[in-house]
Parts: C-alpha cells; sequence; structure tokens
C-alpha cells in the first residue's frame, strides 16, 4: 500500500481517481475552497503558498503525488500553473516522492497533429504558454511522468464542458459547437486508471494518454448530448472555430500503447459498453 497525495481532489478528475486510489492505497487529496465529499481525507491548500505545499508533503511524506490542481481561467490562471508546478516539484525532490503530473494537448498550435511525445510545445495562448512552462519545470524532477491529455468526460457524472452547454441550452443562449476542433476524448475512467499504472511504472518521461478516437469538438458534443439525452437544441449551432484556440492537436498514443496495460478506449466504445451505440 502506496502513500500518494492527490493535488486538485476536488477537480471532476480529482473527484474520480481519489476514491479510486482509496480503495488501495492511503490518499490524502487536496481542494482550494470547495471540500468535496469523498473517501479520504483532504486538505485545503493554496497551490501557488510555497511554505503551505512543503509543510503538507512533508508531514504527509508521500510516495507518489499525482498533481491535478491547476486553472484554465481567471487573472491568477498562470500563477497557479506555474508556481504550483514549481512548489510541488521542489517538495517532491525533497521528500524523494515519484511525480505524475497533468498536462494538456493544449500546448500546441495545432498546426502539425498528429503530436507524439517528443513534439516540442507551440502555443498559441496564456493557458498553453503556462502549461508549457509547467512542462519544463516538471522535468527537473527525475522520477516524474508527465501526462499529456485531451478533453475529459465521463459517463456517471456529467463533465463541466458539458453541464456549461446543457445550462446554456436550457436558457436559450447561443451554443456554438466547433467543425474543425480536432481532439482525442478520454474518458476519465480511463485517464484514472492511466494515472494509477503509471504512479506504480518505471516509466518517466513525457506520455500522451487520451481516448483513441479521434473526434471534433462538434461530434464529441453531439454525441454527449444524445447521451445525457439533452433537449431543448434550438440555439444550437455548427461552425469552424475563430482560431482563438488551436485546431488539431490530436496526441499519438503509439507509447503509450505499448507503456500501459490500460485501454485507452474510445468514445463510441465507451457508449457502447454502457449502453449507447452511436448512430452516424
Amino acid at each position: 500500500m502506496s502513500r500518494i497525495l492527490i493535488t486538485g481532489g476536488s477537480s471532476y478528475l480529482g473527484q474520480h481517481l481519489v476514491p479510486l486510489a482509496a480503495t488501495a492505497h492511503t490518499v490524502h487529496y487536496t481542494y482550494h475552497q470547495n471540500q468535496p465529499n469523498l473517501t479520504a481525507t483532504g486538505s485545503q491548500l493554496d497551490i501557488r503558498d510555497e511554505t503551505a505545499v512543503s509543510t503538507l508533503i512533508t508531514t504527509f511524506q508521500p510516495d507518489i503525488i499525482i498533481h491535478l490542481a491547476g486553472s484554465n481561467r481567471g487573472s491568477d490562471m498562470a500563477a497557479v500553473i506555474r508556481l504550483g508546478a514549481g512548489n510541488v516539484v521542489w517538495a517532491a525532490r525533497e521528500v524523494g516522492a515519484r511525480l505524475i503530473h497533468l498536462s494538456t494537448d493544449s500546448i500546441f498550435a495545432g498546426d502539425a497533429a498528429p503530436y507524439d511525445e517528443t513534439a516540442v510545445p507551440t502555443p498559441v495562448n496564456a493557458y498553453g504558454r503556462a502549461k508549457a512552462d509547467a512542462e519544463a519545470i516538471v522535468q527537473q524532477h527525475a522520477n516524474s511522468v508527465i501526462v499529456r491529455t485531451s478533453l475529459i468526460y465521463g459517463l456517471a457524472q456529467m463533465d463541466h464542458g458539458t453541464r456549461w452547454m446543457a445550462d446554456a441550452l436550457a436558457q436559450g443562449q447561443l451554443v456554438t459547437l466547433f467543425s474543425n476542433q480536432i481532439r482525442n476524448p478520454v474518458w476519465v475512467n480511463s485517464l484514472c486508471h492511466a494515472l494509477l499504472e503509471l504512479a506504480h511504472h518505471r516509466y518517466t518521461g513525457i506520455l500522451n494518454v487520451a481516448g483513441r478516437q479521434v473526434l471534433s469538438r462538434a461530434e464529441f458534443a453531439l454525441r454527449l448530448l444524445d447521451y445525457w439525452q439533452l433537449q431543448p437544441r434550438d440555439t444550437l449551432t455548427i461552425a469552424p472555430s475563430d482560431g482563438r484556440w488551436p485546431l488539431n492537436c490530436e496526441l499519438d498514443l503509439q507509447r503509450a500503447t505499448a507503456v500501459l496495460q490500460t485501454p485507452l478506449t474510445g468514445v463510441d466504445d465507451v457508449l457502447a459498453m454502457n449502453g449507447r451505440i452511436h448512430s452516424a
């Protein structure tokens, strides 16, 4: 049984990962403001506070740290991402903990897909630049894995993106689904199992972990709208992106397929396993 610290336990991914990890390990998780109801011990933590991060980690003495905490909005986004990564890396090195760090496909410009693990980040916005900087910080810790992933969804609990879309449509707000943004959506169950597998793996470095099915944002969103049986859709439109976000961020999964035993199931297969078959 390992001692695992999970930052960002109140995130969508964290709320799935913490209870799964706690079935076989001693788990402590952190949250920023709102404490979730999870089957493990949690602590409020400002990941930007170097002293607080160091105190928590040296007190808990984790064997493994899975760093999920971050932000993709707000004026403090870059500080949370960059300072948080630095504080966690420093403390992980002090206690000799293995570090699994969650990154994103949004570090790429989207003009040279598919991207493998050797691809150099080419961010086009503030979020991508902060995440790319965090990767560089994490690489200073030898016993670490940088997990680049994609859009995260689940079928037991609605993900935040789908919830926003459902609420906006219910209120009659215009929702545009982008037909030319390409991603590898990843089932939260698959990602959780992959993260825990990597926690006890000898692999170090960058690893792409996402779903094997490549879809446009529009194709993906319509599948989830159908799964959750969300209506009405009178204010739903499909159009090309305006270019503020990367277009094709497809991740090459050949290395992950070789390294991991966890299957990286595609969206349609996940839906079929859960009793819903997508009709093209």
